[in-house]
């Protein structure tokens, strides 16, 4: 589908997502709060000199200026659950602006000299001092944030390593990307470089990844991979306003043909288990900590192409919802059916399968679900049984720092308790 066409053919006079999103400068998922509220949004909204807003909405990466609003206007009446998200935001320690970037030349993921941890630690620091800036207007959480930024964007050269390099360029570019959409305008932040750095350092290898696959047979590599090298693309369309880019994304997640597109990522669908619809997820017979990152990952690029007018999530039949419910109900100490799956390995597409679900780190905690609880059950209005419950069990999310100190506690941006409730 191109940026350019429409959802679907629509009665004469109705206008699609998009186009709202476009005629209202992407404030149609602002919480109604009251003449306070709506006066803060009109401020939140202004439009900078780097959007282009005639195609792109900014901010409209993982959070529009709705979300920001919401969150902004709630804290400060100091209501809950966002209160107490906020509280998890500020007693992060990345979340302080006394932090120190550690900005390198090579990043290294896999294989000898790994120094990888610097980079995803810093954008977590850069991503929790843009948000308490957006939210409590501080700034040197503004000043802090810009710091990080402008160095990575102005020092980064290469991202390398073994097979692993594919992994950091899709998870922290397209982190990073979101870290720099929250602090476009703000007069200290160098977007151009932030821009620059990004299609020249992270945006070759998602490509190759993509394109490619490191010359591996097409369904060697787990979903995840796929993934976040999709939402990196997609992440870098929206902050350099190009389309192509955004389309690659969103033209992968319908009709790639990795295990990263929709109907490869949930290859079997059961009906009316228990009476709701369950999709088993690639990575199920695996683990549950990678079936769960692979969640995080899908729901950051269907929640970045909402923001831009795009409903990812109700794809193919709300495909994406029926594996986020298999996932949790499985994750919650429920049993859910599994069919043997299949697939080629290696360079040349040796089989394998796996025969059962695994159990290995089932219940772990990821902070992953508060966006799609949100948005399947107060957005649209559907009952998302085992979501829902896996989000409140897991409330309020923290972000990276919260969850262990190694990467896979930053897989995801995390904070969805504070700018996804409604």
């Amino acid at each position: 589908m191109s940026r350019t066409s429409p959802h679907q053919h629509l009665p004469t006079g109705q206008l699609s997502r998009r186009g709202l999103l476009r005629t209202t400068g992407g404030l149609t998922a602002a919480v109604a709060l009251g003449a306070a509220s709506a006066a803060t949004t009109a401020v939140v909204a202004a439009p900078s000199a780097d959007a282009a807003p005639a195609t792109f909405t900014h901010p409209g990466m993982l959070h529009n200026a709705g979300d920001i609003n919401r969150a902004k206007v709630r804290v400060a009446a100091g209501n809950d659950p966002w209160l107490s998200g906020w509280k998890r935001l500020t007693a992060n320690s990345h979340s302080q602006s006394t932090w120190t970037n550690r900005a390198t030349a090579t990043i290294v993921r896999g294989g000898d000299g790994q120094n990888y941890p610097v980079l995803y630690n810093d954008i977590a620091a850069a991503y929790q001092n843009a948000l308490r800036w957006r939210i409590g207007g501080t700034e040197d959480n503004a000043r802090c944030a810009a710091t990080i930024l402008n160095a990575w964007s102005r020092t980064l050269r290469t991202v390398t390593g073994n097979a692993d390099r594919f992994l950091a360029a899709g998870i922290y570019g397209w982190q990073f990307a979101n870290a720099c959409e929250l602090m476009r305008g703000y007069s200290g932040f160098d977007l151009a470089a932030a821009r620059e750095m990004l299609v020249r350092v992270f945006y070759p290898l998602n490509n190759q990844f993509l394109n490619d696959h490191n010359g591996a047979c097409i369904t060697n590599y787990w979903s995840n991979w796929d993934l976040c090298n999709m939402a990196s693309v997609m992440a870098i369309g929206i902050l350099t306003d190009n389309a192509a880019k955004y389309d690659q994304a969103v033209n992968y997640f319908k009709n790639g043909a990795g295990n990263g597109a929709i109907r490869r990522a949930v290859p079997f669908l059961y009906s009316g288990v228990e009476g709701y619809d369950l999709g088993q997820w690639q990575e199920s017979g695996r683990d549950q900590g990678h079936t769960m990152m692979a969640i995080g990952q899908m729901g950051a690029l269907c929640e970045m192409a909402w923001n831009q007018g795009d409903d990812l999530y109700s794809y193919d039949g709300r495909r994406f919802m029926k594996a986020a419910q298999y996932v949790a109900k499985y994750n919650l100490g429920n049993n859910v059916p599994y069919t043997t799956y299949n697939w080629g390995s290696g360079q040349n597409c040796a089989p394998q399968s796996q025969t059962v679900i695994s159990a290995a780190s089932r219940g772990q905690v990821r902070p992953v679900w508060a966006m799609l609880h949100y948005h399947y059950n107060r957005r649209v209005n559907l009952d998302d049984k085992y979501i829902s419950q896996m989000c409140f069990s897991v409330a309020p999310e923290g972000g990276g720092g919260d969850y262990g100190t190694t990467s896979g506690g930053f897989d995801q941006l995390g904070f969805g308790t504070l700018m996804y409730a409604k």
